[in-house]
């Protein structure tokens, strides 16, 4: 009797909780592993590198000391120095911005290609993700071409009185930007474009009707529907942006050190790997609390909206 009072039916299958913990091993367990090899695992060797003090000669070792954190928050040998902080500040705003920008860009594109006829809905989408046939390095580099002294642009710009003659577009952050914006716009079209392809229009209708104009329309009736569409694609361009460092190199003209650069030295010429792993971990840390926050603000006005 106890036997059978542990089983239980599931999917119209009797299992027991053995049984049912083998069959969840055997669906889930592989990409568990996969998960734990390549993302947890060196994220706990990140972690632990970061507490770990680096030799005279680059080596890594004993003791373990929280030095990497203090360097890192400008507390140094020659007293408070700000360069550290201002890196990840730097690189925060720029990935806000970034964000921002595609958000601008990406929202009445969706909705331009939404409203397509069916026949060219797969050929607008399909020039969207064209960049990505492309390496980014590659793409970058082409935007150089494009602002170069002798472009159509740079130009353009000229006649506008905006630069003067002959003089590139680059460095600037305006191509810095136009490089962020060509890199990631495609990661808020997409998700934009399935949200407002579930929209349901009937109820602009329904606000205009009531005698709604058109910014209380979008603002009461669209954005609410399109909201996990946004909030998918801010997380989606965020992330990456802020351990971008090519863009702002080439297109910046390299007078400013990212996050992305400060890891890339630490492992590369300075190879202190302690302190990189300092930089990597706080790194991490700020894009997940900034995405932590946004998923309780995003749920709480979801609350909000539904009382």
């Amino acid at each position: 009797m106890a036997r059978r009072a542990a089983a239980e039916v599931r999917f119209g299958e009797q299992l027991t909780p053995r049984s049912e913990l083998l069959r969840s091993a055997l669906v889930s367990g592989p990409a568990i592993a996969w998960v734990s090899l390549f993302l947890l695992i060196p994220l706990v060797a990140v972690v632990g590198m970061s507490f770990l003090t680096r030799g005279s000669y680059g080596q890594v070792g004993l003791p373990a000391t929280f030095e990497n954190y203090r360097r890192l928050a400008g507390y140094g040998l020659l007293g408070y120095d700000p360069l550290y902080p201002q890196i990840i500040l730097r690189s925060l705003l720029l990935a806000a911005g970034t964000t921002l920008v595609c958000l601008l860009a990406a929202f009445p594109l969706a909705y331009f290609i939404v409203r397509l006829p069916g026949r060219f809905k797969n050929a607008a989408l399909t020039l969207v993700v064209i960049p990505f046939w492309t390496n980014l390095l590659i793409r970058t580099y082409a935007w150089q071409i494009l602002l170069g002294p002798e472009s159509l642009l740079a130009r353009l710009a000229s006649a506008l009185g905006l630069a003067p003659a002959g003089q590139p577009l680059y460095p600037s952050t305006l191509a810095v930007y136009l490089g962020m914006l060509c890199a990631y716009l495609p990661f808020m079209v997409m998700p934009l474009y399935s949200s407002f392809e579930k929209l349901d229009w009937s109820i602009a209708e329904a606000a205009m009707d009531l005698g709604a104009g058109g910014p209380q329309v979008l603002r009461h009736a669209i954005l609410p529907q399109v909201a996990p569409g946004m909030a998918a694609g801010v997380i989606l361009v965020f992330i990456p942006a802020v351990g971008q460092f090519v863009i702002p190199d080439l297109l910046g003209g390299a007078k400013t050190v990212m996050l992305g650069n400060a890891i890339q030295q630490q492992f590369g010429a300075s190879r202190d790997w302690p302190f990189g792993s300092a930089i990597s971990f706080v790194g991490m840390a700020l894009v997940m609390l900034g995405l932590l926050l946004y998923a309780r603000s995003a749920a709480r006005r979801g609350e909000e909206g539904l009382l």
